[in-house]
């Protein structure tokens, strides 16, 4: 399904840029891209990958600065400059385990994200070319 929609568009963009049919019919594949785009089901997963995307947008700066804080509160303690060391040499560590753990949850989600939106749209293509395009 994903080769499809890939097909479709490389071959809709290569004759709009390779025909000489002219502004009517572009305007015609333009409309019929329009009619994909605006599908009920298309703009329901452009909603949820923005708002994902508002969302993980947060959330690794947000790991990356709660690991920050306790890397300078581990340097900040009353220890010897070779405790602090340590101590800042472990908590960095740890931090960058988390930071790991949050940058590949924010990649899977992404992922899943854009994949929703794509199958959206393919579904809407093949519905439109089939004449059976609800917009």
């Amino acid at each position: 399904m994903r080769g499809k929609a890939g097909l479709v568009v490389g071959i809709a963009v290569g004759y709009v840029l390779g025909t000489r049919a002219g502004r009517e019919r572009y305007e015609q594949i333009k409309t019929q891209w329009m009619k994909v785009w605006n599908a009920d089901p298309v703009q329901k997963q452009v909603s949820k990958a923005t708002d994902f995307a508002k969302s993980a947008a947060m959330a690794l700066p947000s790991t990356l600065w709660d690991s920050a804080v306790k890397v300078t509160k581990a340097v900040s303690s009353k220890d010897t400059p070779g405790q602090k060391l340590d101590a800042a040499i472990k908590t960095g560590e740890d931090s960058v385990a988390d930071i790991e753990k949050a940058a590949k949850k924010s990649t899977q989600a992404a992922k899943k994200s854009a994949n929703a939106v794509k199958d959206a749209v393919d579904e809407a293509a093949t519905e439109a070319a089939d004449g059976r395009g609800g917009a």
